[in-house]
């Protein structure tokens, strides 16, 4: 108890420092036109095969210096890599493709790439900075209540009712989508209630009046039985709950939506910028969500830091929450320091801005993680944790997805 109350005052600190860091800088949420996405024509493709295997790292990604030589994407090609596929539970599948309008080309980051160090552990770099979220309390409660937990082992967000973003390796590896995927369901973390449903019902079967010996006798054989299975079920969840392992609440998915841009088929590789999906669930959650919002350069981050949370494997269904700096970004991409194992790939990497015209500070999606890479940089394969960057182009085909429409998307 000790060990996890003196962890929980340094997670305070450092968010407390944080944000007296961002106070000083007075950083804000910038409101900016978003283009417009407009769906052309949707057509029915085969469905699925569901056969393949969860893939987290690319054969090989494009990096920061690889990125400088490349020329500028052609408008039809962003629009191809903007088409997407949506897969719905019954298994069948369209493609829908989309027209750009209102574009206007992003100027080139100006990438500070200076020979990052070589990394001799993938994902958990030197000391161990992540924290487990054990106390209820934080659990339940915004902004650590919108991380879920998908049933093929990865993480994502909750971004409204009804919608979650995660990363587009969760349920595709760029050639089919990966097993377990077609009855693909989601896990929102939950408050276990004491003296919940079943014991009432017990207790209205206790006022019941019961006649006859042998027949009193056979009901309460069965009632203790009941009873004691339910003394088990209930010393396992006690037991989970010590140990800082969450209740979930499984939801089915309705549908799922992947860019062409990540989902190639046999005709290329995956492009590790299209790393995101957006799963709509069967029923809608009455819990607080996050909002999406453009990423901003490195320069506009509050200390260079970005923050998020997810349910890590080698931490036993636990929810890990870490922030740390980002090293470098590209157009599409953060590479960053962050530590995080499998698990937490699709987590919403977010920030706390300040909203304009308003003294209330705001935290928004503005990544998703997408794990470990190797890329390109110097000439030379380094590996970094990656997160992909949601841009206005991005904003605006995830508006798309859950609106159905770009009527709700002009602005991010």
């Amino acid at each position: 108890m000790g060990a996890m109350l003196f962890g929980l005052m340094l997670f305070t600190l450092g968010w407390t420092l944080i944000d007296g860091s961002e106070r000083e800088q007075d950083f804000m949420w910038h409101v900016r036109k978003i283009p417009r996405l407009v769906s052309e024509r949707t057509f029915h493709l085969t469905s699925p095969a569901f056969e393949a295997d969860a893939k987290m790292v690319l054969n090989r990604v494009c990096g920061i210096e690889c990125q400088k030589d490349l020329p500028a994407p052609s408008l039809s090609d962003l629009e191809d890599s903007l088409s997407y596929e949506t897969v719905f539970e019954n298994g069948s599948r369209t493609l829908t493709r989309v027209k750009v309008q209102g574009w206007v080309p992003e100027p080139t980051q100006n990438l500070t790439s200076q020979g990052a160090p070589v990394r001799r552990k993938r994902q958990v770099y030197g000391t161990d900075s992540r924290f487990s979220i054990l106390d209820k309390k934080f659990l339940t409660n915004f902004p650590f209540n919108t991380a879920v937990k998908l049933s093929t082992g990865c993480s994502g967000i909750l971004i409204s009712p009804t919608h979650v973003l995660t990363a587009a390796h969760c349920v595709h590896d760029g050639n089919d989508y990966i097993k377990g995927s077609k009855k693909l369901r989601v896990g929102l973390l939950k408050m276990r209630n004491k003296g919940g449903g079943k014991r009432r019902r017990g207790s209205r079967r206790n006022r019941r009046e019961v006649s006859g010996a042998g027949r009193e006798g056979s009901q309460d054989s069965l009632k203790e039985t009941a009873k004691a299975g339910r003394r088990r079920k209930g010393s396992a969840r006690r037991q989970r709950a010590a140990d800082g392992r969450p209740s979930f609440q499984w939801t089915r998915v309705k549908n799922t939506h992947i860019p062409k841009g990540w989902a190639r088929g046999e005709s290329g590789d995956p492009a590790l910028d299209y790393d995101y999906a957006l799963l709509e669930l069967k029923r809608p959650h009455k819990k607080k969500y996050m909002e999406l919002g453009v990423s901003p350069t490195i320069k506009k981050l509050p200390g260079g830091m970005i923050h998020f949370s997810g349910f890590d494997q080698d931490r036993a269904d636990q929810l890990v929450y870490r922030f740390c700096s980002v090293s470098d970004e590209s157009n599409d991409l953060l590479y960053q320091y962050c530590d995080a194992e499998s698990g937490s790939t699709g987590s919403g990497v977010y920030l706390r801005l300040k909203e304009p015209d308003k003294k209330r500070w705001k935290r928004k999606i503005i990544a998703i993680y997408s794990g470990h890479q190797w890329v390109d940089v110097h000439g030379v394969q380094k590996d970094y944790n990656v997160a992909v960057r949601i841009t206005p182009l991005k904003y605006a085909q995830i508006c798309l997805w859950m609106h159905g429409d770009d009527a709700s998307c002009t602005q991010g």
